[in-house]
Formats: structure tokens, C-alpha cells, sequence
């Protein structure tokens, strides 16, 4: 680990308080999902471990990427009358994402089934789940191509489905409790049939025009905005509001209850100019990329800060505090993220006129899409070497394994099934 710490002991005394508050607000999930997935879950063995079923899950949505991704790099297939990405792949998506959003469901439950519930498994569920919302939503760019849907307004759709899974997160920040909104059983479901339905009846579908000319990526762009706006985004609104009134939340000052959007506000301001005012247009050169770039920068929004006399005291180490480990460990949310000063750096090189004034001459294309492809790995390497990092501090903490349930918990599962019998 290069020696860093991620943690301090605030946060893994924060850890060790932490309880999981969540209330379920879909009728599909209650009422269907949950009996399904509670059933489901009784054929899993009682030694895998609820991490291996979370990252199973995860990399199915990797190998949706990478598979669209080697047949549409660019989002052109979609462009020509016949569509280049063979069927096959539109079935394999679909199933993907079924098993990830059912794997998703049953990890919980078997961590409650082998007794081995704790701040881990949320955070590790959570964490994946934010690098996988960045995932998804590009799958969908490839049924519609970038002449239906310019990669400008793939950056709007992008950003929304970011904004409604961070809002979600600032929500319990506040209120202490997680409501599990209604739209991500519609979403992932929505998703699935219509992958299955693109394979039965082809990907032309999707550029059908209807009333008034609209076409389909424009609707998908008006219920995905629409529904964050009309279904989502008043209702978080209301429960921190009700958690204040009611004095049942976590009661922060104005300015620390909206300290976790900054970091957000931040990155999309960052990625909006550099997509807009790039002299190259990146955005229309390497899409895929930067897309893939804004999303890992969004599944690790945060901030480093110096710790105070008492934290250097009990941690030599930086404290870093993003969103889901402040929530969870009831720690301070910072406001900026540490990766986000290169993004600045490039953005200034590659959007204002200082870097031609200086040099003589202007950056071209292929450099801009060097550095693009140059940051994305710094990024991903970063992001993965944060999420090893807290994990580790936390197995060593907690005295457990991630992937693995120990020997000790097995046992107490055979005493428990003797007891029974």
C-alpha cells in the first residue's frame, strides 16, 4: 500500500458504531424482489462469503463495457442503417445486468444468513455500485449512436444518473437512514427489457420517430431527467427536511448538511467546460474514454485534508473522508477531491488560450487524446488503489477477511445448525 492510510481512527471508530438504517420505498422490491431473492438466496452455501456474490455482480457490468465497448467504441454503430454490434451481445447485456441487479439484492441477505452483517459489506456494495452508475448508462448510448444522441447530451444524461445516486448518499448523510428509491428496481428492469427486446426485433427500433418528430433517445433523455426531477429528487428533499422538523437526523449545520455537494459541483463544473470548450472537441474524439474518466472521478469524490494535533496523535496518515465512509462512520464530508487538481491542469491546457500563448503553439488533437487516455489510468489505478486500501484497513480492524468467512464464524454457523437440530 506505498504506505498510506486511508482511514483514521475516527473513522474506524465511527465504523464500529454503525448500524444499517434503510427503508425500502418500491412496492416491486417489497412486495416481489424481496420474496424472490429471499428464496434464491437459501440455495447459495452458507460458506461464500456476501463479497464474492457483490463483486460477481460488479464485474458482470465490467464485461458489459468491454464487450459494447469492443464492437462500438466510438457510439458510431447505431449511425449506419444496420447496426455493426451482433445480436448476441445485446442478450449477453441484458443478462448481465438481470444477475447483477439480482446479486445485488441476495448479497445482504446472505450476510445476514451466515452472520456476517457489518459496515464492510455496505461500504464494499456501495462502493461498486457508485463505479457501476457510470457503467450502465453507456450501454445505453450504443442503441441510439452519437447522431441521435450527440455525446454532449450523453454527458447531460451521464451527470443525471450521477445526481441521483449521490443525492441518495447525501440524503442518509443527513437523515442517518438509506431510502432505497423506487426508480432502481424500474431502471435496472427497464434496462434488461430493453436489451432483450433490441435482440428480437434489432437495434433500428430505436430510431423510429414519434409525435412531433421526437425521437426515441430523446425520449429516454426526458423520462431519465424527468423522473430524478418529478419522483426523486423532491422526495430526498422532503425527508431531510422531515428529519430536521422532527429532530431525528443527524441535525448538521446548513453549511455541513450541503458540504458533500461541493465536491460534486466541482467535477461537473471541471468536466462541463473541459466537454464544452476543448479546442480539439475531445468529447466527440474519445467519448467512451472520457466518460469513463468522469465516472471513476465520481466514484471517488472527495477530499483529503491535514488531520487536526489530536488525529496526527492516533494516525501519522492523511485523513481522507468520501461521502459513503463519512456517512457511515459519521465523519466530516470535505469538499474537493485530490484527483480532480490534475483534471484542472489539463483543462486549463486544453479549454484557455495562456497554453498557445506560451508555447507557440496550440495542442493538438492526438496529444489531447494521450493525455485523456494517460489520465484515465492515473484515475482508475488511484480509485483502485483507495478502494484496496480502505478495505484492508477495515479487514485488519475488524478482524476479517473480505472474500473469505473465517473459521471462527463457521464454527459458530455448525453450533448454531447442532443446535437447531
Amino acid at each position: 500500500m506505498l504506505g498510506i492510510k486511508y482511514l483514521s481512527q475516527a473513522h474506524l471508530k465511527g465504523f464500529e458504531r454503525y448500524k444499517y438504517n434503510s427503508i425500502d420505498t418500491s412496492y416491486l422490491s417489497v412486495y416481489v424482489m424481496h420474496p424472490f431473492w429471499n428464496n434464491c438466496v437459501k440455495f447459495l452455501p452458507m460458506w461464500l462469503a456476501p463479497n464474492i456474490i457483490t463483486f460477481i455482480g460488479f464485474l458482470l457490468t465490467v464485461v458489459n463495457f468491454l464487450l459494447i465497448a469492443y464492437y462500438d467504441w466510438d457510439f458510431t454503430a447505431a449511425n449506419s442503417k444496420e447496426n455493426t454490434v451482433p445480436s448476441w451481445v445485446w442478450s449477453v447485456a441484458a443478462l448481465n445486468i438481470l444477475l447483477y441487479y439480482n446479486l445485488d439484492g441476495m448479497d445482504g441477505k446472505q450476510a445476514r444468513r451466515t452472520g456476517t452483517s457489518g459496515p464492510l459489506g455496505e461500504l464494499f456494495d456501495h462502493g461498486l455500485d457508485s463505479y457501476s452508475a457510470g457503467l450502465i448508462p453507456i450501454y445505453m448510448f450504443s442503441l441510439f449512436g452519437s447522431n441521435d444522441l450527440p455525446p454532449i447530451r450523453m454527458f447531460s444524461v451521464l451527470w443525471t444518473v450521477f445526481l441521483n445516486f449521490y443525492l441518495t448518499h447525501v440524503e442518509k448523510y443527513n437523515t442517518g437512514v438509506m431510502f432505497l428509491p423506487w426508480a432502481y428496481d424500474v431502471t435496472m428492469w427497464g434496462v434488461s427489457i430493453t436489451m432483450f427486446v433490441t435482440t428480437l426485433l434489432g437495434p433500428s427500433i430505436w430510431h423510429y420517430r414519434i409525435f412531433f418528430d421526437l425521437s426515441m433517445a430523446n425520449m429516454f433523455e426526458f423520462v431519465l431527467i424527468g423522473s430524478g426531477i418529478i419522483t426523486s429528487h423532491p422526495i430526498i428533499l422532503k425527508n431531510i427536511y422531515m428529519s430536521y422538523k422532527n429532530k431525528t437526523g443527524k441535525m448538521r449545520p446548513i453549511l455541513e448538511a450541503v458540504r458533500p455537494l461541493f465536491a460534486f459541483v466541482w467535477l461537473f463544473v471541471i468536466t462541463l467546460i473541459w466537454s464544452l470548450y476543448s479546442r480539439n472537441g475531445i468529447i466527440n474524439l474519445e467519448p467512451r474514454i472520457l466518460f469513463l474518466l468522469f465516472g471513476t472521478l465520481f466514484s471517488n469524490i472527495a477530499v483529503r485534508r491535514t488531520p487536526n494535533n489530536r488525529e496526527h496523535s492516533l494516525n501519522s496518515s492523511y485523513l481522507q473522508s468520501r461521502l459513503i465512509v463519512a456517512q457511515m462512520s459519521d465523519t466530516r464530508c470535505d469538499a474537493f477531491n485530490i484527483l480532480m487538481w490534475p483534471l484542472v491542469a489539463i483543462v486549463a491546457i486544453s479549454c484557455f488560450p495562456w497554453y498557445k500563448q506560451l508555447m507557440g503553439v496550440d495542442i493538438a488533437a492526438h496529444t489531447e487524446r494521450w493525455i485523456v487516455q494517460a489520465l484515465t489510468i492515473f484515475v482508475t489505478i488511484a480509485h483502485i488503489h483507495y478502494g484496496q486500501g480502505v478495505v484492508r484497513e477495515m479487514c485488519d480492524h475488524f478482524n476479517i477477511r473480505c472474500f473469505k468467512i473465517t473459521s471462527i464464524v463457521l464454527l459458530e454457523q455448525e453450533l448454531q445448525q447442532n443446535a437447531t437440530v
